[in-house]
This record gives structure tokens, sequence and C-alpha cells, in this order.
């Protein structure tokens, strides 16, 4: 499809008439309406029907639409960076990270990067472990944080940034919070708050104790680390939690206990296979490094 006809589309779609549409991207309504047929018989499909001298979007225009809006942008946003290259600006660093990270030590890295490189954007996308190993094949992103749960799955350059090992986690009121460690069949019959199925922690987890314990009764399930973290806060259940976690625990009634048998991997920090490293995500993963040496300084990483 060419550009001019999707942008037409766009107008139309948004505004609702060929006047308000042609006066959006400069052009004549004759034109709207050429650009607006010509897209149609290039699609195959019907995108407006005419109703009282108007022409009303088809429920396929509506979604083809959507699709259009994206790609609109990401034209723009490769517009604007071809300008920033052009006035000598460093342009922009894509991070895909899993949304523990961004609640946690992520901020800090980045505020320090953009103190040092105060002419950089930073883009984070906040994703879970399957759409990250996506964003990472696709050369969607300049650098990543994952782990090595799934590690066989990863086609990227890999670092080694430090070795996790899951806590279990509960309320300072539960009759576990006396243990000092926490072993499988001691969770026998709990309630437990977990993440969701797709979790390479969650199946990590769900094997473990399976084999360990006869039952774990699922209450809750949710999609974050700090999602978990409050309603452990609230007394629903126990959990199984990344080392992470428990920078989200100052001022809760939770604690935070080891677990036996040890469930462990590394974070790892990542660049596209194939696709040279700049410069400026060399400097990231430096800012990235440091936080994580503080957080092994203070026992929550490993070596």
């Amino acid at each position: 499809m060419k550009l001019r006809e999707l942008e037409a589309f766009d107008a139309y779609m948004k505004l609702g008439t060929m006047k308000a549409a042609s006066e959006e991207i400069g052009i004549s309504q004759p034109m709207i309406s050429r650009l607006l047929n010509t897209l149609e018989a290039r699609l195959g499909f019907t995108l407006f029907e005419k109703k009282r001298n108007q022409l009303k979007p088809t429920p396929e225009a509506h979604l083809y639409h959507a699709s259009v809006m994206r790609l609109i942008s990401q034209l723009r946003e490769t517009t604007q960076d071809a300008a920033a290259i052009a006035n000598n600006q460093l342009g922009k660093i894509v991070i895909a990270s899993q949304p523990t990270f961004v609640d946690t030590f992520l901020p800090d890295a980045i505020r320090s990067f953009h103190e040092k490189h105060p002419d950089v954007g930073v883009r984070v996308l906040d994703v879970g472990m399957q759409e990250l190993l996506r964003t990472l094949d696709k050369n969607f992103c300049d650098v990543a944080l994952g782990i090595t749960l799934e590690a066989g799955n990863y086609s990227a350059r890999v670092r080694k940034l430090a070795r996790c090992e899951a806590r279990c986690i509960m309320h300072r009121d539960h009759p576990l919070a006396k243990e000092v460690k926490i072993s499988a069949d001691m969770l026998y019959d709990q309630n437990f708050v977990d993440l969701m199925p797709d979790s390479p922690l969650r199946k990590r987890i769900d094997e473990v104790i399976q084999t360990e314990s006869k039952d774990r009764r699922t209450v809750a399930e949710m999609g974050t680390m700090r999602a978990l973290c409050a309603l452990v806060d609230r007394g629903v259940g126990v959990a199984i939690v990344d080392p992470f976690a428990e920078l989200l625990l100052e001022g809760t009634s939770v604690v935070s206990k080891r677990l036996v048998p040890r469930i462990a991997w590394d974070l790892v920090f990542l660049t596209p296979d194939g696709a040279p490293v700049s410069r400026i995500s060399e400097s990231m993963f430096t800012e990235i490094h440091f936080q994580v040496t503080r957080l092994k300084g203070l026992g929550i990483l490993e070596e």
C-alpha cells in the first residue's frame, strides 16, 4: 500500500468527513475520495458503505485501521530517528525487560545512563518472557534483560549478570513465618498466590512443588511480582517469587524465606544475534551491571 493512501484512510477514519480529512493532510476532497477508492481496490474488501451521502466504515475497516495506525506510527518514528541522526543526535535505545526488573532496579540504571547520555532517549518494552524472546529475534530492541529458565530458546548474545534464587514469601503473621527455611513439604495444603501458567518461573515452581508435595492450592494468579507481593501482604496466601521481589517488600507486612530445594537461574543481559553492539548499548550494560553489583552486596543476588 502507498503511504498517501494510508494517510487518507487514517484521517477519514479518525475525523469522519472528507472535508476534515482533506484539511488534516492538506489535499483536496476529490483526491481523498480517489485515494480511498484505490486503497479499497488494492485490499479486495469493502472499507466503506455509502449512507445518506456519507461513507460509513465497515467492521473490516475498523479492524484494518488498527493495523494502519501502528504502521503510520512506526513510519513517523523512523522519520524522527533519521532527523536525530542528521542533527548529530544519538537517537534512542530500546530495552526489552520483564516487569519485575522495571519495578525494581532498572529505573536506577536508566537514571545513571541519562545523566551520562542526556541526548539519548530510552524506551522500555515491559514484556513477558515469550514476547521478550520474540522481540530479540526480530531485532525490535537494542538490549534485553532476561533469565535462563528458558535458555534453550535464546537466539541472542548472552552475558551473565548474576545468579538468582527463588524466595518464599508470606505475611509475617503466617504460621510459616517463624521458619528459617521453607521446604516443599511445609507448603502442603497452603493457599498459593501464583504467577500466570505461561511464566517460566511458574513452570519451574510447578515442577518442584508437585514433585515434593501432593497438593498446591492456587487461590489467585497474577501477572507481576508486584501484584503477588500485594496479595501476600493482604494475607491471601504464600508465594514463590524471584529475589528482586525483596525490593518491593519495604513498608509491607511480608517476610521472605529461603526455599528448599533451591530454584535457581541466571539473570542475563542480551543483545540481538548478528547485529553489532553499539557503544550506547555497552554504556547501558555498564549501568545495569553496576546496579546488579549493588544488589549482590545487599545479598539479594549471587555471583
